[in-house]
């Protein structure tokens, strides 16, 4: 089936590979434009537009999506569909109608439209999540629901869930292309009940704030963990990363920090969150009580 494919972040990248390794790849791939990255602000390309560069695929990087020169290509591939993933811009006509558009949304939509929906599900202890795939329409993630699925999120970390939604993703793609080509592709309206957003992970989604709960900690560890990461304020307002942390009984006192043989201890409002694998400033990730063997944290 001919289709262009739409997509900008890391997850976007990975789904394009594992649609692209079934077999099904796109006549081109439309991305986001070079931007500065990482500590120097080095300009780069998006990871979609790394991606489509290694896969040897046809690629866009234009300023406006709606462009005529954008358009007009199109129209000189005439794909049966486009398919879109964490693009990161907004659709407009002409394009929104022009050719039928498949999104790919990772949440159980109507639940958490928006920026974040995999961190935000994690963060607010939901039992499940899942993708869905529905037809773009102005506004947002409110387009009719062609395909879900569902998965237990558990214990996992972001990283960890992302893997499994990526390849759920893919397949649904790809079997929403089949029944599309085959006519067979039918959508229903979305419910306008239990409409959450996902709004964008901020710098204070990232500090633990030892003002909530040890679970609403632990939980926020795992939904920035690897890709964003949680942080912790020390006394002197000292900056430390967290990737893994856990919910346990016994520690200091609501506020106040200390350690053990197992890590580093946060009493938070009902109890204590061990921290068990840090990163300090200008290190790499380390085993929490590595860390402490060169420094006395007292409570």
């Amino acid at each position: 089936m001919s289709f262009v494919y739409l997509g900008t972040s890391s997850f976007a990248a990975a789904v394009l590979e594992k649609m692209v390794d079934q077999g099904y790849r796109p006549d081109a791939v439309i991305s986001r434009p070079d931007a500065p990255k990482g500590r120097g602000r080095v300009l780069g390309p998006p990871p979609v537009a790394e991606k489509a560069i290694e896969l040897d695929l046809a690629l866009l990087q234009p300023e406006e999506i709606g462009a005529n020169d954008v358009l007009a290509e199109l129209d000189s591939i005439d794909p049966e569909a486009l398919v879109l993933c964490a693009y990161g811009a907004i659709i407009r006509e002409p394009l929104l109608t022009r050719w039928p558009i498949l999104n790919l949304h990772p949440s159980l939509l109507p639940r958490w439209r928006g920026a974040a929906p995999i961190e935000r599900a994690i963060m607010a202890g939901d039992v499940s999540t899942g993708v869905s795939i529905i037809r773009l329409v102005e506004e947002l993630d409110a387009g009719p629901i062609a395909l879900s699925s569902s998965v237990e999120i558990g214990e996992r970390t972001f990283g960890e869930l992302a893997k499994e939604l990526e390849q759920l993703g893919a397949s649904m793609l790809i079997e929403s292309l089949d029944r599309l080509t085959k006519g067979e592709l039918r959508f229903d309206e979305q419910s306008s009940e239990g409409i959450t957003y996902a709004e964008r992970i901020t710098a204070e989604d990232r500090d633990l704030d030892s003002r909530m709960t040890a679970s609403e900690l632990s939980r926020a560890v795992r939904a920035l963990n690897p890709h964003i990461g949680a942080r912790l304020r020390l006394e002197g307002g000292e900056m430390i990363g967290v990737r893994e942390a856990e919910v346990v009984a016994d520690g200091p006192q609501p506020g106040e920090i200390g350690s053990d043989e197992r890590g580093l201890l946060l009493g938070c409002a009902d109890g204590t969150l061990l921290i068990t694998r840090v990163v300090p400033a200008g290190s790499r990730e380390m085993p929490a009580i590595d860390w402490l063997r060169g420094r006395r944290v007292d409570r």
